[in-house]
Formats: C-alpha cells, structure tokens, sequence
C-alpha cells in the first residue's frame, strides 16, 4: 500500500515571515564629506563616489597618510653592543 498523500504546505511556507531588512546606514564620505549608504549594493563604500574613492587611494600612494612611530633611541642601534 501507498503512503497517503499528504496536504501539508512546503516547510518554507509554513514558517512565519521573516523580518524585513533593516535600512543600509547612512555615512559620510572620509573624502568629501557627502552623506552615501553604508550597503552592499554601494560599489564604492565607504565612499559616495568612485572619484572620492580614487583621490583616497592616490593619497595613500603618495603618502599623504602617514602612521605614527616612536623611534628607537640612537644608542639601540649601535652595532658594538656598548
């Protein structure tokens, strides 16, 4: 004998809905300022633009960002051990 058919809905229909998505954050640009989403679908982000995103990038290679070190006193560097 066959199993009977059963009229149960899909799993996937019978689970309640899910919540809808929450809006993207909105930020500002670390180059000009001008408030962009902060979302998957921004090509750019965290940048409002790919110009903003390219001036960014032009000033890490022309190293107009710099990370602060603490230099060695001189006498560490002295090869003679003294």
């Amino acid at each position: 004998m066959a199993a009977p058919a059963t009229t149960d809905p899909p799993l996937s229909m019978s689970l309640p809905p899910s919540t809808p998505p929450r809006p993207a954050p909105v930020v500002e640009c670390p180059a000009c300022g001008e408030a962009t989403r902060f979302a998957p679908d921004n090509t750019w982000r965290p940048f409002c633009s790919q110009r903003c995103k390219l001036q960014d990038l032009g000033a890490w290679a022309n190293e107009g960002y710099r990370v602060a070190a603490i230099e060695p006193p001189d006498d560490t560097l002295d090869p003679s051990g003294r």
